[in-house]
């Protein structure tokens, strides 16, 4: 048989492992969790709970203190970044960085999904039933949206009605987005606004905002949202203070919400205070760790929660907790804890949709290209 032949057609072999190694591994039980202070994201195994390496480069693209993390209807990864959170909004070194970036499931960077229009330090960001991209833009107090595909920005969706200097039961200091099986939008508040010498303050409660699916259509204003939960009392384990972060979806359709000061709360649709559980891994009273972000695994681990969270005592040292069932104590952290020195203040988290390809890793490649050496030595012997 012709040798050119057989050459090309095991290179060609040999490529598409490569390729296929690379790109389109099925998705098996993966999370990604975005390190705030390392400008990373990284890749875990659900089932395990070990660290798999980088999902992309530091910084690349941009990236600069991530937060939320959210896969789009195309498949790709939508990551909050940039701004400061705390930095006085008039000093001239406040960073103008803000901006949703958009990565592909290998992690490329494929972009800016969405930036300035007065989008600062963003945190969490949703699409909505109309395929539009929503970012709440913490620092000024509104919630902004975007064409999905182009980024092209189509208005403010809703604000404090007080150019950012905050107003009771408004949108305050906006944070986690999500949107409910009916297209309500679920907005967390931090509870703050700027001053008008624009210092961050902490001037009004912590709750769960309620956008009613007329409001998100653009049939009725979104001046008044219904507050859906109230300031919850702090939980034992905490300092005393409630700062509500993120929003995940059960399966049963349940909300759950992380408390930034430590805990998570389950509520029913019509926000009725179901459960609660310790997220107090540290075990010390109160907690020497903080609350990120959270969210329920994909295919048959759905049902598991996942939370990312840091001990502040040990230089921010980041964890993996996971709740098998999303069940746990109200009182003491019965979950199990994942650690590893690249989690660094880890806030953002998301599980890799089953239908989406798993982030690449290194090795694969490796293997592929070894194959392809192989055959290139015996095609020229």
């Amino acid at each position: 048989m012709n040798k050119s032949f057989l050459f090309s057609f095991s290179t060609a072999i040999a490529i598409g492992c490569v390729s296929f190694c690379l790109e389109t591994l099925p998705a098996s039980a993966t999370l990604l969790i975005g390190n705030s202070d390392g400008n990373t994201i990284l890749v875990f195994d659900e089932v395990t709970g070990t660290f798999q390496g980088n999902f992309t480069a530091p910084g690349n693209g941009g990236l600069d203190s991530p937060d939320d993390l959210t896969f789009g209807p195309d498949g790709n990864l939508y990551v909050s970044s940039g701004g400061s959170s705390s930095l006085n909004l008039l000093d001239p070194l406040y960073p103008q960085n803000s901006a949703v970036l958009r990565f592909s499931p290998s992690g490329q960077f494929l972009g800016v999904a969405a930036s300035g229009n007065g989008l600062t330090r963003p945190y969490g960001n949703a699409f909505g039933p109309d395929g539009s991209l929503y970012a709440s833009s913490f620092r000024t107090n509104q919630i902004l949206r975007f064409d999905g595909s182009t980024g092209n920005f189509l208005g403010v969706f809703a604000s404090d009605n007080n150019n950012g200097l905050g107003s009771l039961n408004g949108l305050n200091g906006p944070n986690g987005l999500l949107f409910g099986p009916d297209g309500s939008l679920y907005v967390t508040t931090e509870g703050t606004a700027n001053d008008a010498s624009g210092n961050l303050v902490f001037a009004y409660d912590s709750q769960v905002l309620r956008y009613s699916p007329e409001q998100v259509a653009g049939l009725a204003p979104t001046t008044t949202p219904t507050v859906f939960i109230g300031q919850p009392n702090p939980l034992p384990e905490s300092f005393g203070f409630v700062s509500l972060l993120g929003l995940a979806s059960a399966p049963n359709n349940d909300i759950l919400v992380s408390d930034f000061a430590g805990g998570i709360r389950r509520y029913n649709a019509a926000g009725q205070l179901l459960a609660t559980l310790s997220t107090n891994y540290t075990g010390t009273t109160p907690s020497n760790n903080f609350i990120g972000s959270l969210t329920f695994g994909s295919g048959s681990f759905a049902n598991n929660l996942y939370v990312a969270g840091f001990d502040f005592a040990a230089g921010n040292a980041g964890a993996l907790l996971s709740y098998p069932g999303a069940i746990g104590n109200p009182s003491s952290f019965t979950g199990t804890i994942y650690t590893n020195p690249s989690l660094i203040r880890p806030i953002g988290i998301t599980a890799v949709p089953a239908s989406t390809p798993e982030p690449s890793h290194p090795f694969w490649g490796f293997l592929g290209l070894g194959f392809l050496s192989l055959l290139v030595r015996k095609s020229t012997r």
